[in-house]
Order: structure tokens, then C-alpha cells, then sequence
């Protein structure tokens, strides 16, 4: 009867070194895809952060040239040129002179 007792406990020993082995390799499995799932996904939100932050860097070139152009348009004499040269407007007693392109 020992003997029996002896196989059944190795044999119920067994079964739960099974049944761990088991749970061990399911849940590996599960950390393995969550690791690769979360990979995936560092990935894509990788490519649109550098998407954004080059149109983010457009803006902001866009805006300090568009910011440029306000303070040049702020100042008189700037204006003064543009008007001649744009409109041909000139001053009281100026001439506007033309050159002739070949």
C-alpha cells in the first residue's frame, strides 16, 4: 500500500508541475503579445509625433516670417518702397525711373 501511495503522490506531483508549466507558458504567451502589441503601437505614435513636430516646425517658420512681414509693413519707409515699387506711387517731387529690360 505504501507503494501506492508513493506512485499516486508523484503521480498527482506530476500533474501539478503540468498544470504550472501550463499556466507559465499561457501567460507568457499573453506578456509576449502585450509586449509586441505595445511595441506595435510605440511605433505608430513614433511616426505621427515626427509627422506633428515637422508640421509643427512649419508653422513656426511660417509664423516668424508672416511676423517679419508685419513689422516691415509697420514701418514707413519700407512702405514708401513697396508703394514705388508695386505701384508706382512716388513722392512730390520725385521722378520714377524705368529701365528698359532687353
Amino acid at each position: 500500500m505504501a507503494k501506492t501511495k508513493s506512485k499516486q503522490s508523484i503521480s498527482g506531483a506530476k500533474r501539478r508541475f503540468k498544470i504550472l508549466f501550463v499556466l507559465a507558458a499561457i501567460f507568457l504567451a499573453w506578456a509576449g503579445y502585450t509586449l509586441l502589441n505595445q511595441s506595435n503601437q510605440q511605433d505608430a505614435m513614433q511616426e505621427k509625433l515626427m509627422s506633428l513636430e515637422s508640421n509643427r516646425d512649419s508653422i513656426v517658420k511660417e509664423r516668424d516670417n508672416l511676423a517679419t512681414q508685419v513689422k516691415l509693413l509697420n514701418d514707413p519707409e519700407y512702405m514708401s518702397q513697396l508703394a514705388t515699387k508695386e505701384q508706382g506711387m512716388v513722392k512730390e517731387g520725385e521722378q520714377q525711373i524705368f529701365s528698359e529690360q532687353p
